[in-house]
């Protein structure tokens, strides 16, 4: 499903679906400290019902299923869904999944302990998204606002990917991050209090074919407008600096936990 944000890539349009086969490969990679840290929060523990939005290929759900919540997760892209739903099966795990976005889940009121949104609340409407989420949650339940991103001042391999990333494709506004301090957002309104706010650096292991994997399922090359020809050129001259860097590398990433109480 084609996707098109003022504020995101100038405009053009992205499409996850289009990626969903590289998206199951490559982008499941976030540390296990980073779940730890969610179940220390009771974020997906034993007990709960959980929700994870804009679920991709199922990553949050998949790796907090052990963690004991009862999970489901929903996407915008069937594609993306479909390769959720053929992961969970493969490892055995009991994981709903539906094909919806986050502004139009039809779930009954008070039914999540816990809503999660990983890489993709900057997608959402807040204004028709935050109440479908405040009415889910059951009482004093919690919304996790999620992110995770390499810091390319710290990695010239990041630096030197998103530099081919934008040249093939200038309008791609995904690179550049760097470390940012949480605050109070202006859109919690009456539904929302914040109850923790964190952020931490987390080394990311890759290989050679991981870390261009991870790339080109990135929004700015797998996931974009580009054409079927101008990935092929980006893939070659990507793999080509690939194999001038070790076979093995960590990148530094940059995560924070928006963990939001209802009330």
């Amino acid at each position: 499903m084609n996707i098109s944000l003022q504020n995101i890539d100038n405009g053009n349009f992205f499409d996850w679906g289009k990626v969903s086969e590289d998206y199951a490969k490559y982008r499941d990679i976030y540390p296990k400290a980073f779940y730890d840290k969610l179940a220390e929060l009771s974020l997906g523990v034993e007990g709960q019902t959980a929700l994870d939005l804009g679920t991709g290929t199922g990553v949050i759900p998949r790796n907090m299923y052990n963690y004991g919540a009862k999970w489901t997760g929903a996407d915008i892209s069937e594609n993306q869904i479909k390769y959720a739903r053929i992961l969970s099966k493969e490892q055995n795990m009991d994981i709903e999944y539906v094909v919806s976005s986050a502004e139009m889940i039809d779930f009954p009121d008070n039914t999540f302990d816990v809503v999660t949104a990983c890489q993709c609340f900057m997608y959402f409407d807040k204004a028709a998204a935050l109440p479908k989420i405040h009415n889910v949650l059951k009482n004093n339940g919690h919304f996790a606002v999620l992110f995770m991103a390499w810091l390319p001042d710290e990695s010239e391999i990041a630096r030197n990917s998103e530099d081919l990333v934008l040249k093939y494709n200038p309008s791609w506004s995904g690179g550049g991050m760097k470390r940012y301090k949480l605050e109070n957002p202006n859109w919690l309104g009456d539904m929302f209090i914040a109850a923790n706010m964190l952020t931490f650096d987390l080394p990311v292991v890759f290989t050679r074919e991981s870390w261009h994997g991870r790339m080109k399922a990135c929004r700015g090359i797998g996931a974009s407008s580009l054409s079927a020809e101008e990935i092929a050129l980006w893939e070659k001259e990507h793999w080509s600096y690939m194999e001038t860097v070790p076979k093995v590398f960590e990148i530094t990433h940059y995560i924070s936990i928006l963990d939001l109480k209802k009330i």
